[in-house]
C-alpha cells in the first residue's frame, strides 16, 4: 500500500511556494550535470522540465543558454512564478503522472521532483518519459541512493521521497528505449545527489 504522505506533496509545494523560493539554493551546484545534459541536445533545442518549481535556477540556466523550455509543475503558485519571470516560455500546471503533451522534446529533466512519487508511480513515469522524448533525447532525473522510502520535512510538514533500486531504474530505462550515459550515486560534488543521465536510442 502506498504511503499516505505521498498524497501531501502537491499541497505542500502549493502552500509553501514562497518559502521554497526563499530557501532554494541558486548557486548552481548542479551545473556540471546540467552541462552534461545540454551537451546531448541540439543547439536551441526544446526542453521539458518536469517538476520545474519556480524556474530558478535550473530552467533559468537553460533559458540563458538559448534553449526553449516547457515547464510543468503541480503547484499553480510555482507556475505563476515561472510565467512572471520567463513569459516567453511555456508553463503548465499539471500532475506529471498524467502528462500527455502533443509534442516531443530534445531533453527531459526531472530534478528533485520525480523522487517525490511513490515507487509504483515512478515505474509508470517511464512510459511518460518515452512518449515525450524525441529520437536521441536526453533524460536526466534524480533519485534516492537505494530502494526505499524516506521522510524529510519542509516548513514543518512531512515531505515524502521514494526510490527504486539502481538495477530497476536501469531495467526501466532499457525497456523504454533509453541507455544510461552516466550515473553517480550520492555525488559528493553535487551535494550528495544521486543523478541519472540517459539518452533515448534512435537513428
Amino acid at each position: 500500500m502506498s504511503n499516505p504522505l505521498a498524497k501531501n506533496i502537491i499541497g505542500i509545494y502549493q502552500r509553501h511556494a514562497k518559502a521554497f523560493g526563499d530557501q532554494r539554493l541558486t548557486h548552481l551546484f548542479e551545473q556540471p550535470w546540467l552541462d552534461s545534459f545540454l551537451n546531448l541536445l541540439p543547439a536551441g533545442g526544446r526542453i521539458l522540465d518536469i517538476g520545474c518549481g519556480n524556474g530558478v535556477p535550473v530552467a533559468e540556466y537553460f533559458i540563458r543558454q538559448g534553449f526553449q523550455v516547457t515547464g510543468v509543475d503541480s503547484s499553480q503558485a510555482m507556475i505563476d512564478a515561472c510565467q512572471q519571470r520567463f513569459p516567453r516560455h511555456h508553463w503548465l500546471q499539471a500532475d506529471m503522472r498524467a502528462l500527455a503533451l502533443t509534442e516531443k522534446f530534445d531533453g527531459l529533466i526531472a530534478w528533485d521532483s520525480f523522487f517525490h512519487l511513490t515507487r509504483e508511480d515512478q515505474r509508470e513515469m517511464f512510459t511518460r518519459f518515452r512518449q515525450h522524448a524525441a529520437s536521441k533525447a536526453a533524460l536526466m532525473f534524480t533519485s534516492g541512493p537505494g530502494n526505499g522510502e524516506a521522510i524529510g520535512t519542509f516548513e514543518g510538514e512531512a515531505l515524502y521521497h521514494a526510490s527504486l533500486a539502481a538495477a530497476e531504474y536501469e531495467q526501466l530505462l532499457h525497456e523504454h528505449g533509453f541507455h544510461v550515459v552516466k550515473m553517480v550515486a550520492g555525488d559528493a560534488e553535487c551535494l550528495g545527489h544521486t543523478v541519472w543521465l540517459a539518452q533515448r536510442d534512435g537513428s
